[in-house]
């Protein structure tokens, strides 16, 4: 039987991360903050640091002019986000001992105009990388994170900790990851046992604002998911190569999302790179304008192993601009010659 879990409040989830934190969270934070636009002043604001810190405090420099990037509201929730968003995985960010390369990362994202960050419960130590550096600058940003797990106590041991690890008191995304088999969503829309129930005692507390999906490799899961549950988002793989697999997210999932005007997170966007081999793409600009020009897609996450990819994901996300149906279709070709290896995630399970 489901072991009885004494409801989280968010007056409590507050008090376990002040305590946890020594303070560093005041009773103010106990509301939603409200977005408002960057300031045009040089400001350069400090950071406690975290338990797990091991240098100084770091910046975050904002320069005079900020960076503009094109945004778009997601789907039918009230977000309007720049439409390049910051994955946490696969980059310095979920690496151990590389804090110093992740915080460099965070702090130039934000400053490039990037103000949404992508990460996960099981993402290594993304989510304290994310904790060291947003909370001064929380109501200018939209912060996602995942559980893993499909029953209700399991996900509410991982968004207390999730809470705890990025120093916030909500999520604006809380998304059930990577869904792949029948039993994963029935599963977790079960309602009393399943994740659900504890996504929707979150959402009624004020902890989480949004609830989505992803999924890697079966966008026919992701259908039956949106045909049985009003979930705002979805984050899948969108790239060049999708149209040539069995079963493309673009051909099958897209047009249902449409449909409920879910709003679409693109990820997998070059592939980890695969898709720059030569013959194929040229860069990040087709890469990420493909992407982007798909129907319902509202904003891409792309990781960033160094500064320099970062640099490049900025330039290529602030000239965005829809391609046309003939450079699409030039786009498809050349990733068709290596679209098996573009493709590897397909078989994560």
């Amino acid at each position: 039987m489901m072991r009885n879990r004494p409801r989280l409040t968010r007056r409590r989830v507050l008090t376990a991360i002040t305590a946890f934190f020594g303070g560093i969270l005041g009773s103010a934070a106990c509301r939603y903050p409200r977005p408002r636009a960057a300031q045009p002043a040089n400001i350069k604001v400090g950071l406690p640091a975290s338990p797990t810190a091991t240098s100084a405090a770091p910046l975050i420099a904002v320069p005079p002019t900020l960076p503009t990037l094109p945004t778009r509201q997601l789907g039918r929730t009230d977000m309007v986000l720049p439409v390049l968003g910051l994955g946490g995985s696969a980059s310095p960010l979920s690496r151990p001992g590389a804090e110093a390369e992740a915080i460099a990362i965070i702090e130039r994202a934000y400053a490039g105009g990037i103000r949404y960050f992508d990460t996960a419960a099981n993402y290594g130590p993304s989510e304290e990388r994310l904790g060291q550096v947003l909370p001064a600058v929380r109501s200018e940003v939209r912060i996602a994170t995942k559980t893993s797990h499909r029953d209700r106590d399991g996900a509410w041991r991982q968004l207390e900790q999730s809470l705890q690890r990025l120093r916030t008191d909500y999520l604006d995304l809380w998304q059930f990851h990577a869904l792949s088999y029948d039993w994963d969503l029935d599963t977790a829309l079960d309602s009393q046992t399943g994740a659900i129930k504890a996504a929707e005692e979150a959402k009624a507390q004020g902890l989480i604002r949004a609830l989505g999906i992803t999924g890697h490799n079966n966008p026919d899961i992701l259908v039956k998911a949106l045909n049985r549950y009003p979930f705002d988002t979805a984050l899948v793989p969108i790239n060049a190569a999708d149209l040539q697999t069995a079963s493309p997210f673009i051909n099958h999932l897209l047009p249902v999302a449409q449909q409920h005007n879910t709003g679409i997170i693109a990820m997998k966007v070059p592939a980890y790179g695969r898709l720059f081999q030569p013959g194929a793409l040229t860069g990040m600009a087709e890469a990420l304008g493909y992407a982007l020009s798909q129907p319902q897609v509202h904003c891409a996450i792309v990781a960033a192993d160094t500064l320099t990819q970062l640099e490049e994901n900025l330039a290529a996300a602030s000239t965005f601009q829809p391609l046309s149906a003939s450079a699409l279709a030039n786009i498809e070709q050349r990733a068709a010659t290596v679209w098996q290896e573009a493709s590897f995630f397909r078989q994560w399970a």
